[in-house]
């Protein structure tokens, strides 16, 4: 798997690309793509978009998804997003913007592609980089949990003030070792339809993380 990577986050991954369990994941990552060659998302160029849309230098804010949406024509490499004809959008998407909508007094956008938050500072990192179609976390476990790890671990080490909106269980395990004290660390039940309306709805998540970067001296998301 040839990666093209912005400094920042080569200096941190490269060594990764030659470990064990990351050769193994390309293995497995190519016998799926042979035996299902138009099933596999997403496309192979959108794999670490959420890495090239957010230089490490810039990360500011860290969303955690679980892993791309298996519909196909949805999913593009940055959690929760999707491409900019889908609609309907996702139901966890649409609750995202109703929290949003109810608490920055922000109108739902035209198109779900949440590339312009990344274009912000704005990490949209899913736990596991591919799924075959209609088959969710259909690879996990396969080595993707382990390299997302060590994303998570450089920002924890290198990285103060950042936000973390962390919603559902697996994202909020996946970040135990961010230091709360040196960061902004925010959990909310996930925006999924089934656990919204037990605590997304009204975490006022949005307006929350710009506060707190306004007060270390930087600037708001427009979310």
């Amino acid at each position: 798997m040839n990666l093209e990577l912005e400094t920042g986050w080569k200096a941190i991954l490269s060594n990764e690309f030659e470990r064990p369990y990351f050769k193994a994941l390309v293995q497995f990552l190519e016998e799926e793509k042979t035996k299902y060659p138009t099933q596999i998302f997403p496309e192979h160029n959108e794999i670490f978009s959420a890495f090239s849309a957010c230089p490490f230098d810039k990360v500011k804010v860290v969303i955690l998804g679980q892993d791309p949406y298996p519909t196909r024509g949805h999913a593009h490499g940055l959690c929760f997003s999707v491409r900019e004809d889908v609609k309907p959008f996702p139901k966890s998407l649409s609750n995202i913007f109703k929290e949003i909508q109810s608490d920055v007094e922000k109108p739902f956008p035209e198109n779900g592609n949440l590339m312009r938050w990344a274009q912000q500072g704005v990490l949209l990192l899913n736990a596991t980089l591919t799924v075959q179609e209609g088959k969710p976390e259909s690879h996990a476990h396969k080595g993707w949990e382990i390299f997302t790890d060590t994303v998570i671990s450089a920002l924890a080490s290198q990285k103060e003030s950042c936000v973390y909106l962390l919603w559902g269980s697996k994202a909020q395990q996946k970040a135990q070792q961010v230091n709360p004290q040196l960061n902004l660390v925010l959990t909310a039940p996930h925006p999924s339809p089934l656990s919204a309306y037990r605590g997304f709805f009204g975490c006022k998540h949005f307006s929350k993380a710009n506060h707190y970067l306004l007060s270390k001296g930087g600037e708001e998301i427009n979310w």
